[in-house]
């Protein structure tokens, strides 16, 4: 811990000497060389950009985190947009592009701003969107026409002026460095002492309001912290895509964590991922902006946690779904294999796939599938039956194995058990539980069932007198079929 404490630190002294050039070399390397002058940080201009991508990924990732979890994105895009007035400003308050005159404009724009949001919330009924959509067109539009006039009227230094539109990494200066430091400091010292205030008021206002917690004033001061990171992040990602910092590692942690101080480490440790790997992307390409690239990254990060999660990821869904899906067709091939032998009074143990394609309403190939499904897990045996006649195919027969039919008679146990459940104990009609019971079959657990057959005195036949196989029937082989 104390290395990174004395490379972080030294990486912050060194910076504050030097002036950012462009990043990147200026003769023409290939990737890989590239690659590694931006791995060994010897260049002072890489040093300077990883440093302020590396403080901006983590002051964006740690407000972000509250931003997220109190329905604030939209705020966080809202004062992203307010501070572009305030940079015209600062511009033509200097007379030319002075970073300190910019980002002072930048900052009385932000404070603006949230003043706007709190009077529009005290003086009038205006929900919270309303106001923030208020807030943000208006103050983007005055911004608009601000830059429209500064271009117009033709200042000599206006050259560069866009670079706070959509970031400019080359132009950061250690003023920016100095600026995203102090704005990490002051975000991470109001998360540590007020950190169970703050989990208090956003997970139940009224009750922590009831305790005699400073609600208005801790949001008031979260406000400000996030339009803090807002300007201090301008340089890099500019005023179009800094909201996006500010949700977008927030919600992948969300996917992952489940306790604030994990959600918390997690959307930093994203922000700052997203930052360095943005600033090393750009570094490999020539014209690649680093802004953009940063919240490419970071948005890539989030899909790959979408997709890749443990258990709830959107490819375990989904594959989880299709084993689903095959084990919903087993059985119902299952079922209708049991049901087939009861209309023959179990006297046979042979089942042709013309029989269950009758049964299933399904075609040829789809029940070869299924048989073949079967064959493979175990469950039957099959062969080919001779022709008997010249107009007829040969076809498909199959004999469950022992576990095949007990895994069948599981499952008519299942929907029979069930159907006699609703019309005993829900009172239904005889002829509507039949849908009902194929649904709930499939996912009846074996504690259920049991319940199910004490409620109903271990009843031997459903409502339509059939045949319900009993667990004693069936480990013992005592059902006719079982043969």
């Amino acid at each position: 811990m104390k290395n990174w404490v004395i490379v972080f630190g030294g990486l912050l002294i060194s910076s504050s000497f030097l002036e950012a050039k462009q990043i990147g070399a200026a003769e023409d390397l290939n990737w890989l060389t590239q690659a590694e002058r931006f791995i060994e940080m010897k260049d002072p201009s890489i040093r300077k950009v990883a440093l302020g991508a590396l403080l901006m990924g983590l002051s964006c990732g740690l407000i972000g985190s509250y931003v997220v979890t109190r329905r604030l994105s939209l705020f966080g895009d809202t004062l992203s947009h307010a501070v572009l007035p305030g940079i015209a400003v600062g511009f033509i308050w200097a007379g030319e592009k002075d970073n300190f005159s910019l980002l002072i404009g930048a900052g009385i724009a932000g404070f603006a701003g949230v003043c706007c949001l709190c009077l529009l919330k005290k003086f009038t009924r205006i929900h919270e969107d309303s106001s923030l959509g208020i807030v943000l067109s208006a103050f983007y539009a005055l911004g608009i026409c601000l830059l429209t006039r500064i271009q117009k009227v033709g200042y000599t230094d206006q050259s560069g002026l866009d670079s706070f539109m959509f970031g400019q990494v080359s132009a950061l200066s250690s003023n920016d460095i100095n600026g995203l430091f102090i704005t990490l400091l002051l975000i991470s010292l109001f998360i540590v002492f007020n950190f169970r205030q703050l989990l208090v008021t956003g997970f139940d206002p009224q009750f922590s309001k009831s305790i005699g917690i400073p609600n208005d004033f801790l949001q008031f001061v979260l406000w400000m912290l996030i339009a803090f990171c807002v300007i201090s992040s301008l340089q890099l990602v500019g005023v179009i895509l800094v909201s996006a910092m500010l949700v977008i590692p927030a919600a992948t942690a969300s996917l992952l964590a489940r306790r604030m101080k994990t959600y918390l480490v997690l959307s930093s440790l994203f922000g700052a991922g997203a930052g360095i790997s943005g600033t090393f992307f750009s570094f490999l390409g020539k014209s690649l902006p680093a802004g953009p690239l940063i919240v490419l990254v970071s948005a890539l990060l989030f899909l790959i946690i979408l997709f890749f999660r443990p258990e709830k990821g959107m490819l375990f869904c989904w594959l989880n779904t299709r084993s689903e899906r095959s084990r919903i067709i087993i059985e119902n091939t299952l079922k209708a294999a049991f049901q087939i032998l009861e209309q023959k009074g179990f006297e046979e143990n042979e089942i042709t796939s013309l029989e269950i394609m009758k049964k299933r309403g399904l075609s040829r190939p789809e029940v070869e599938k299924e048989i073949q499904n079967l064959t493979t897990a175990g469950l039957a045996t099959k062969n080919i039956s001779p022709i008997d006649q010249v107009s007829l195919p040969s076809q498909t027969v199959m004999t469950l194995t022992p576990k095949g039919w007990e895994y069948a008679c599981r499952m008519v146990r299942n929907h029979r058990l069930w159907e006699l459940y609703l019309t005993n104990e829900a009172e239904y009609e005889p002829d509507h539980v039949h849908e009902d019971a194929e649904k709930i079959e499939h996912v009846l657990g074996e504690k259920t069932v049991r319940q199910i057959e004490r409620l109903l005195q271990n009843p031997k036949t459903d409502p339509h007198g059939k045949l319900i196989p009993s667990i004693t029937d069936i480990h013992q082989g005592n059902l006719p079929g079982a043969s």
